[in-house]
């Protein structure tokens, strides 16, 4: 069964992006094996500086299982038409290191409604091309077109058919 890791690439502890991940994991435990990190604001600002002094636990755990990872997904909300600080820092700390290099990835903006997420979407894919991942393809998520029912998100058929492809591509 394939491994997959999902990044929750929100700052907020309360994050619908963190509880997509979570929705998807479980709904589709039958064809994949994902494991949802959720500690982004765990890590230490990178700096070059602080490559001298050596990698933080915090970091190396991100990176051993981005490496175990038979692929990624990233869940975004999109802060100020970009993509969150405590995820561009993450994917700093990776890119020089390569974990994502040749790696596939599914990037996700999950957010309020049409167009936001656009320019989180193309801030992530350049940050990923950067690091020389394998976007897989791309899929923009909004709350408004989810039923969202005492805590439970309710997909469309349309949804879960667009979200099963993309987790076919991985």
């Amino acid at each position: 069964m394939k491994r997959i890791l999902a990044i929750n690439g929100s700052a907020s502890e309360s994050s619908s992006n963190l509880r997509l991940l979570e929705v998807i994991s479980a709904k589709f435990s039958d064809t994949v094996e994902i494991a949802v990190y959720d500690g982004l604001w765990h890590l230490p600002l990178f700096t070059p500086p602080k490559l001298k002094e050596g990698i933080p636990k915090s970091v190396t755990e991100l990176k051993n299982q981005v490496n175990q990872a038979d692929a990624i997904i990233i869940a975004t909300p999109e802060y100020l038409h970009n993509i969150p600080a405590v995820l561009k820092n993450a994917l700093e700390w990776m890119t020089e290191s390569g974990e994502l290099a040749d790696k596939p990835v599914l990037p996700i903006t999950f957010t309020p409604h049409e167009p936001r997420g656009k320019f989180a979407m193309i801030s992530l894919i350049q940050s990923l091309k950067a690091s020389k991942a394998t976007v897989v393809a791309e899929l923009p998520l909004y709350r408004n077109e989810i039923l969202i029912e005492n805590g439970k998100f309710i997909f469309s058929a349309e949804q879960k058919f667009l979200l099963r492809e993309a987790l076919n591509l991985l």
